[in-house]
């Protein structure tokens, strides 16, 4: 069954200066040895769709923004949880563009929860930030103890196909990452007005055009911290990777002068880790490579 009735209220609208606020909840069970769908709500411009996924892996549900990407005061919310033992992957549909802004913030909460001995990834694709663009984006996760979770997000500066560079603006991305209601990690990448200078920066981004984070939230993540340096291991040009644990949480970290070669890369690097992980198919959904 659907549950379709109204979100929680720590979804609730503010009703302050917000434009468009989409909101999604999406909640995987696992009954009789099987992954299914238990909670479905979702609001403009947020839709969720369920494709068939590849034979042996888990359930997918992809993510849509139909609005086309974000404006100043735009605010999407998203839930996202899987229970005592289930698995499943969530995961954008396409490229998240951020506009520019004339003052206001755009804003993107994403709230993860997993259960005991579940398995869950929220695999990104790019987020596009405009010159001028105002982003805020907090990303939490609370993970059962058993549970795991892979997670990650990427960020391009400017619309490098067509030559833009991000110099004005703001770019707030923070993490939460728990375990059992437990902060064990917190992150924040800050960038305010001059961003030029800041990505210019050797001692910042030394000029990156595209960043991308991934996290393992597991019991045993220390112990995947060498096949993870492994797959990071050969040469790629105009990218620049590393691998470390804080406090229990894997954290993979990506620079790049050019953002498909960093999607490349990232994407090789999932689809390796999921299976030396979690013993998936290395493969990653068809929607990932359109």
């Amino acid at each position: 069954m659907f549950d379709v009735s109204s979100p929680s209220d720590r979804l609730s609208d503010s009703g302050t200066g917000v434009l468009v606020h989409g909101r999604a909840q999406v909640k995987f069970k696992q009954s009789e040895g099987a992954s299914s769908l238990e909670r479905l709500f979702h609001t403009d411009p947020l839709r969720v769709v369920f494709p068939t996924p590849a034979r042996n892996d888990i359930p997918h549900a992809v993510i849509a923004t139909t609005s086309g990407g974000l404006v100043g005061g735009d605010w999407l919310e998203l839930e996202l949880s899987v229970a005592d033992g289930a698995m499943a992957q969530f995961m954008p549909q396409a490229a998240e563009k951020v506009y520019r802004s004339t003052g206001a913030d755009s804003r993107i909460t994403v709230e993860i929860q997993g259960g005991a001995d579940c398995w869950m990834e929220f695999l990104p694709q790019e987020t596009i930030l405009f010159d001028g663009a105002r982003l805020r984006r907090r990303t939490r996760l609370d993970i059962a103890a058993g549970g795991r979770a892979l997670a990650g997000e990427m960020l391009v500066f400017g619309r490098t196909a067509s030559g833009e560079r991000l110099a004005t603006g703001l770019v707030r991305d923070s993490w939460e990452i728990r375990r059992g209601g437990r902060l064990v990690w917190a992150d924040s990448f800050h960038m305010d007005d001059d961003l030029a200078a800041v990505i210019a920066n050797p001692a910042c981004l030394g000029g990156a055009v595209a960043t991308a984070t991934a996290v393992l939230v597991a019991d045993d993540a220390a112990a995947c911290l060498k096949p993870a340096r492994t797959l990071l291991a050969e040469p790629v040009y105009a990218i620049r990777c590393g691998a470390t644990v804080v406090n229990g949480v894997l954290v993979v970290r990506w620079l790049a002068d050019d953002a498909q070669a960093l999607r490349k890369h990232f994407g090789v690097f999932w689809g390796g880790f999921r299976q030396l992980v979690a013993g998936l198919p290395v493969a990653l959904p068809r929607l990932w490579h359109v």
